[in-house]
């Protein structure tokens, strides 16, 4: 009988490691522990600690949130912030959604041109677009002169400036682009055949905007909500340039406690206050899809 010689197998191949994928990925890495996670640990370190004669107490203690939650004038601050900052955001979805709509859909072979106007105050200095409200609103300003000028006022009004108003209009101009791009973007994802089937169907257009576009477009909606929530919750300027001193928020009081309090760790834990109630509503974005738009 032949003997049958034994099959040679090759030795299994090492998996070569990807170092060069490890390499790449390093320095995001090390620019994100620096940039992001060692502040963040630092702003936790200190909303923990408290502050006694002008020395920071370097101890474990809830103080700092103890005295937000239970003094009447820091619960009115946080309340009137978020207040403003889901008004200044309704107010944008409702502007944003015609001007979106009528971009995607109507905008043809000027859709870019549309869009870059939309972007283009964002190519301006911050403080520009404030200052010019600020201008406009003024005691001496264009809307006091204009409303001179055709006799509707005897006299200038001051009622237009450093108040709520100023600072709510103020905001929902600065911040309406970061609301109108990603519901634009919603609009253009919007399957075509499914409003001409709502239409065959004899469907009203309220009916068909509320059943059909609306569901559809919520994922822009809630980007650009999230956006203009977290900017408005995190600012100060506009309410130090054109609001009253009674409405001020809670990016000024932080700014306050950083700066001429000299009281650090209540200003941390301001600022841990302002990043969890953005992060809640992060968190309800994400749950409607927001990512998807």
């Amino acid at each position: 009988m032949t003997a049958i010689a034994p099959v040679k197998t090759a030795p299994p191949r090492r998996t070569r490691r990807p170092v060069g994928l490890y390499a790449s990925l390093l320095p995001p890495l090390v620019w994100t522990t620096l940039l992001y996670f060692v502040p963040l640990a630092l702003l936790i370190s200190y909303s923990v600690w408290r502050l006694e004669a002008f020395d920071i107490v370097k101890e474990f203690s809830l103080v700092n949130f103890k005295t937000i939650f239970t003094n009447a004038a820091y619960r009115t601050v946080i309340l009137r912030t978020v207040g403003t900052a889901l008004g200044v955001t309704l107010i944008d979805i409702v502007l944003a959604l015609p001007l979106g709509y009528f971009i995607a859909r109507f905008g043809g072979k000027w859709r870019s041109l549309l869009t870059i106007l939309v972007i283009l105050p964002l190519w301006s200095s911050y403080l520009v677009r404030v200052f010019a409200w600020k201008i406009i609103l003024g005691y001496n300003g264009v809307l006091n002169t204009a409303l001179l000028s055709l006799g509707i006022l005897q006299e200038p009004s001051t009622v237009f400036l450093y108040n709520q108003f100023s600072t709510m209009l103020t905001f929902v101009h600065v911040w309406l682009p970061f609301m109108i791009l990603p519901i634009i973007t919603a609009f253009e994802r919007l399957p075509q055949d499914l409003l001409e089937a709502s239409a065959d169907l004899n469907a009203p257009p309220l009916t068909t905007f509320r059943r059909v576009i609306l569901p559809l477009v919520r994922p822009g909606v809630f980007a650009g909500s999230i956006s203009v929530f977290a900017l408005t919750m995190g600012d100060y300027i506009t309410p130090s340039l054109v609001g009253s001193p009674s409405g001020i928020m809670l990016g000024n009081v932080i700014s306050s406690q950083f700066g001429v309090s000299y009281n650090w760790p209540l200003g941390a834990a301001f600022s841990l206050v302002v990043m969890l109630i953005v992060f809640a509503g992060l968190a309800i974005a994400l749950r409607q899809g927001a990512l998807e738009a």
